[in-house]
């Protein structure tokens, strides 16, 4: 594979070990505003061997890609990505990501992030469509989902308790041709 594919201009993607990936994200899991920026379900702790044993699955499977996030200045892992759920005969997937450095939020890692498995998912799996889901108490999210291309498609009003307050949840997509006409190749 063309490691330039998986490279962009802040950080590249890398496959790791799922058992090395899982203690991090174990780590991350620890920081309840890692978890419920992430998750729908309530913010809870998960061991390595439980993360290591979900990664390994996910492995097995034809539907998921799951990637590092490596900063490029020093290598290091500062979270993850993956495209999940593909279904191949209508092209499409979920994507997800997570920075579980706190150091890299807000200085355009997780955009970039972003774009280097758009570019991935486009032109190396050939997907038509890559939608995600997001929640409006995560405002720089959705920022950053915008500049890597998205658009909102939906929410579901009031779908998330948190701290006792209701929250929308916010759909959002990007396809192909849209991917294409933003990064000058249409």
């Amino acid at each position: 594979m063309n490691e330039n594919l998986l490279r962009g201009g802040l950080v590249r993607l890398s496959v790791e070990d799922p058992e090395s990936l899982a203690k991090l994200v174990s780590q991350w899991c620890a920081d309840s505003e890692y978890s419920r920026l992430l998750d729908w379900d309530p913010a809870r702790r998960a061991s390595a061997k439980t993360i290591q044993k979900w990664f390994e699955k996910q492995q097995e499977n034809n539907d998921s890609h799951i990637f590092a996030i490596r900063v490029l200045d020093d290598d290091r892992v500062v979270g993850e990505i993956g495209l999940d759920g593909i279904r191949w005969t209508h092209r499409d997937c979920f994507v997800g990501i997570g920075l579980g450095d706190r150091a890299c939020w807000g200085r355009g890692y997780g955009t970039d992030a972003m774009k280097v498995i758009l570019r991935y998912a486009f032109t190396e799996l050939n997907l038509h469509r890559v939608t995600l889901d997001v929640f409006n108490y995560n405002p720089r999210a959705i920022r950053s989902y915008e500049k890597a291309g998205f658009v909102h498609e939906g929410r579901q009003r009031g779908m998330l308790l948190r701290e006792g307050r209701r929250w929308d949840v916010l759909y959002m997509g990007i396809l192909k041709e849209e991917w294409l006409a933003a990064n000058g190749q249409q």
